[in-house]
């Protein structure tokens, strides 16, 4: 059994119907997304960015988080804030710093990541492809195809025990047009596992810190919509937030309470989509390798109704609560 999202790649004319103002979903890499945040950002007087630097621990006095201790390329350095936000992702020091404590939900799968060479006249759209109990999603970043492949949990070990060239046959085998690529992976090094993990804050902040993003709830890689709460959570973060940060007025938790409020809905909704989607139609298919089972019923309905793609598409891009950027500029507008 093979099914591809080709079969039922949508057009915009498939829901001009609908009256809406996003009539498309746009795709951006990270990094550009990134390098787009810090030229808007050096607008603001008040900004500076230190590159190559981490974060390695929180400057605490009195039961509340003054500042962020740092490993630049220039040394160690101490930095005083108002308030901290914690967004350094699923392995968060910050929130291991704080101790606050994390609720974790099960996940039936892993992930392993790698990239193929993409050809110019490839298709720039989101590849997904079944067959036989075996499933790979293909990214386009330009000259690349970022590569994922599904495996059960914990699943790696037995998969590398089989050999290099086992797991290249089976890459070929759901994707035979990218057969000619394969040379590219030399070793296991060029292949990554991300150990799929779902968890959320019971609590995403104490006095002087803010958790948001993987660090307040590391989301699975189903649907890519991670980086997109994260920036939901930064959204509501700077609405909330803006009028006490103006005034310096940050002594109570409340402010710091009321994100957490905002955004621990869609996030929780998001995280039992995605855990029902894992639980319910992934797992099923990695756990029946060379069966021929049907296409998943949830897949088959994007074939039968068009306007699937439009709701999936605004889950993605949108999420379960729109959030829209309410603060001033810097121009006061």
């Amino acid at each position: 059994m093979s099914v591809s999202v080709e079969q039922s790649k949508v057009k915009i004319a498939d829901f001009r119907h609908l009256k809406t103002a996003h009539p498309c979903l746009g795709m951006m890499p990270q990094w550009d997304f990134l390098n787009f945040l810090e030229k808007q950002a050096k607008a603001y007087p008040g900004f500076k960015l230190i590159m190559e630097a981490e974060a390695k621990g929180l400057i605490h006095q009195k039961g509340i988080v003054k500042g962020v201790k740092v490993q630049s390329k220039d040394g160690a350095l101490e930095i005083d804030a108002e308030l901290v936000i914690g967004a350094d992702g699923r392995s968060s020091v910050m929130r291991e710093e704080a101790r606050l404590q994390v609720r974790d939900f099960h996940s039936a799968v892993d992930v392993l990541w790698f990239r193929l060479s993409r050809n110019a006249d490839e298709a720039t759209i989101p590849f997904f492809q079944v067959h036989n109990g075996r499933i790979l999603v293909l990214f386009s970043r330009d000259k690349y195809f970022q590569c994922g492949y599904v495996i059960p949990k914990n699943g790696a070990a037995k998969l590398k025990s089989k050999g290099l060239p086992a797991f290249k046959e089976n890459i070929t085998n759901v994707v035979p047009w990218i057969s000619g690529r394969m040379d590219e992976l030399k070793s296991w090094d060029d292949i990554k596992l991300l150990t799929v993990k779902i968890d959320r804050l019971r609590k995403w902040y104490k006095p002087g810190l803010l958790c948001i993003g993987d660090a307040a709830h590391a989301m699975s890689p189903v649907g890519g919509v991670g980086i997109n709460l994260a920036i939901q959570d930064a959204v509501a973060a700077a609405n909330i937030l803006y009028p006490y940060l103006d005034k310096h007025n940050l002594t109570s938790t409340e402010p710091l309470k009321a994100v957490q409020k905002r955004r621990e809905f869609p996030t929780a909704v998001t995280q039992r989509l995605q855990r029902f989607m894992q639980d319910n139609i992934l797992k099923n298919i990695i756990s029946k390798e060379k069966a021929n089972h049907k296409i998943p019923f949830l897949f088959r309905l994007f074939g039968i109704f068009p306007f699937m793609h439009f709701l999936t598409a605004r889950w993605f891009g949108l999420g379960i609560r729109q959030e829209h950027i309410k603060i001033p500029d810097i121009f006061g507008n």
